[in-house]
């Protein structure tokens, strides 16, 4: 059972929390019958995102044997046979179908073409530098538009945008981790590696974090949403969000520990405070 369970890599579950972003940024997060569809529909994307990362370890397999902390995973190491995590995959997409058919079609179709994306990604896409990111990416803007559709709460543009542009700045942070290993060892973790270098890596991640705090400094000084929220000062949330930004940076290019933006979401003290204290203010400004 604990093979299975790290197979099914619930710590990555919290990265399904986008799902209540339309809630949490439309002022609903507090009505129970709106929170109640947005939870059902982050259990269906945990569901289907742990049925992904099955087929992933499945392809993988021989790959990720090489590598210093992956090859520890359970179809690498030959503790879950390749047909056994088949079975489980397969339950994991039923059941996150079934949790999906709850709310609406909407999920339903969402939960599909998220999984559709994510299987090309496994098969092919994942090898091609740039595009790999960005399917990365276009995974957590699915999420947010799922979290809308089921809550009936028009997304806006500036939520997708945000959504996008942090998501991609995360995972070009995560192949600089990728890309140190190939350097020391000289081995190819990822296809995708050999379109990058420590320069273009750098260079993206710092257009990518300049890009999203620029945008969420913009969204919170807008017009329609100072209107929406019932507040002015909501630009003083984005002092937490630069200094998340900058601290993700500093992990990656002064300690070079950028590997998982989950834990680093789980153990960096510093990004916890981050994150608590933006909420914390957030709430404070538009609910209290």
């Amino acid at each position: 059972m604990k093979d299975i369970i790290t197979l099914l890599r619930p710590a990555q579950w919290i990265k399904n929390l986008f799902v209540l972003a339309p809630l949490f940024f439309s002022n609903n997060i507090l009505k129970q019958d709106l929170l109640l569809q947005a939870v059902i529909a982050f259990v269906a994307f945990c569901l289907a995102a742990s049925s992904i990362y099955c087929l992933n370890d499945i392809f993988d397999r021989k790959t990720d044997s090489l590598h210093p902390k992956k090859k520890h995973r359970p179809i690498a190491s030959g503790k879950i046979s390749v047909n056994k995590a088949y079975l489980i995959m397969a339950f994991c997409l039923v059941a996150a179908l079934g949790f999906a058919a709850i709310t609406n079609v909407f999920c339903v179709v969402g939960i599909l073409i998220y999984c559709i994306i994510n299987i090309l990604y496994c098969l092919r896409l994942k090898r091609h530098a740039i595009i790999d990111v960005f399917i990365i990416s276009f995974g957590y803007v699915i999420r947010v538009l799922v979290g809308g559709a089921v809550t009936d709460i028009q997304v806006s543009g500036w939520l997708v945008l945000m959504t996008f542009l942090l998501t991609l700045f995360l995972a070009f942070a995560k192949r600089k981790d990728d890309y140190y290993i190939y350097e020391e060892t000289g081995q190819i973790q990822r296809q995708s590696i050999k379109g990058y270098n420590a320069q273009f890596i750098d260079l993206s991640v710092a257009l990518t974090g300049t890009i999203t705090i620029v945008c969420y400094i913009i969204y919170t000084m807008s017009d329609s949403v100072i209107e929406r929220m019932g507040s002015q000062y909501l630009y003083l949330s984005s002092f937490w969000v630069v200094a998340g930004i900058l601290r993700h940076m500093q992990n990656m290019l002064v300690f070079q520990r950028s590997g998982s933006p989950t834990k680093a979401v789980l153990h960096d003290r510093f990004i916890q405070i981050c994150i608590l204290g933006w909420g914390a203010s957030f709430v404070a400004i538009i609910y209290l």
